[in-house]
């Protein structure tokens, strides 16, 4: 299947929600890891979301120039091309984006969106996300208004994270405290400012307590049943019962009870970085550590060239990274949910 049309992006969140299951959106950053995404979407018979960051763009672009868009851009095509190979569904999306880098990575993507639009063609990614939560409270929302009105036009869906979350990831890091909860003030303030829909559809990344990264259990109290008393008190006040789309970031590491809580809460995607680059490179290392006189030419002999061809240890990190991505589609419910 090719990459998600709008109204397929649309129909497979409006699946999510229904169905209380939420895909995975599993951050790539080379056509390789790419592969291992579309790979564990079809092995679970899952539809799902490629997502692509700043520093993934940055790093996708080439170490010369280091271009954002171009790195994004790229990449996109690709994935195109060859997710017209999986039997599944994949939406792209573009993961946090403060506001030092929107010039230099969303509006421009936006952009290029817009004009295929206009020539009668699909968006380029189906989803973008600005993540304003360095911002005050009012200065974010000003400026998801606008992007959300570009996004609509490019028929594109905006994700707006509103509050911190703790951590750190591509430089934007916050500290954990208790300002990585979302209050009802918040949730109704973002409503009132976005709409619920009718000027554009949008995820929310709200905060529970979520943090980036990898910690030890104790270290960070999630609170996913506070998505229910935001859903609630913005019903109460506009009359639309469970109003928004969520998203749960900082997944790495969280409970099965935890995830299970969001899911029956209202959240249609999660976030996996962190345990899919350690799927990725573990098998990696341990390719090079059993197999070192191969792979280095030690004491002045030839090594092995059939250790050292990236195809050789590429294929072990792909089918790892493939297998923890089925792994996520089954803990979020996901796992032969796709779209028939």
């Amino acid at each position: 299947m090719p990459i998600a049309t709008p109204e397929v992006y649309n129909e497979m969140l409006d699946r999510a929600k229904a169905g209380k299951f939420a895909y995975p959106a599993i951050n790539v950053t080379s056509t390789q890891t790419l592969h291992a995404a579309l790979r564990g979407f079809a092995e679970a018979e899952s539809d799902g979301i490629v997502q692509i960051s700043t520093g993934g763009a940055e790093f996708l672009g080439g170490q010369y120039s280091k271009d954002m868009v171009s790195g994004a851009v790229a990449l996109a095509e690709f994935a195109h091309i060859v997710a017209e190979k999986y039997p599944v569904n994949i939406a792209l999306h573009t993961d946090h984006c403060p506001k030092d880098k929107l010039d230099g990575y969303v509006r421009p993507l936006l952009a290029l969106s817009e004009e295929r639009v206009k020539a009668g063609r699909n968006p380029l990614f189906q989803s973008h996300m600005w993540d304003g939560s360095a911002e005050t409270l009012a200065d974010n929302l000003a400026i998801a208004q606008e992007l959300l009105e570009q996004a609509r036009r490019a028929n594109i869906i905006l994700e707006v994270e509103i509050t911190p979350t703790g951590g750190e990831e591509d430089g934007v890091s916050h500290e954990i405290n208790d300002s990585l909860y979302t209050t009802v003030e918040d949730a109704i303030r973002t409503a009132e400012a976005l709409g619920l829909g009718e000027k554009g559809r949008y995820l929310l990344a709200a905060s529970f307590g979520n943090v980036h990264g990898v910690y030890k259990p104790g270290n960070v109290v999630l609170r996913p049943e506070l998505l229910k008393e935001l859903s609630e008190g913005v019903a109460a006040k506009f009359g639309k019962t469970s109003p928004f789309d969520f998203v749960f970031h900082g997944g790495s590491g969280s409970t099965e009870q935890e995830i299970q809580t969001a899911l029956e809460n209202g959240v249609v995607k999660m976030n996996l970085d962190t345990d899919t680059q350690y799927a990725f490179t573990r098998p990696v290392a341990a390719h090079m550590f059993q197999n070192y006189d191969g792979v280095l030419k030690v004491d002045g002999e030839v090594g092995d060239k059939k250790a050292y061809d990236p195809r050789t240890w590429g294929k072990l990190a792909e089918a790892s990274m493939a297998a923890r991505v089925v792994e996520a589609t089954q803990n979020l419910r996901s796992a032969g949910n796709k779209i028939k």
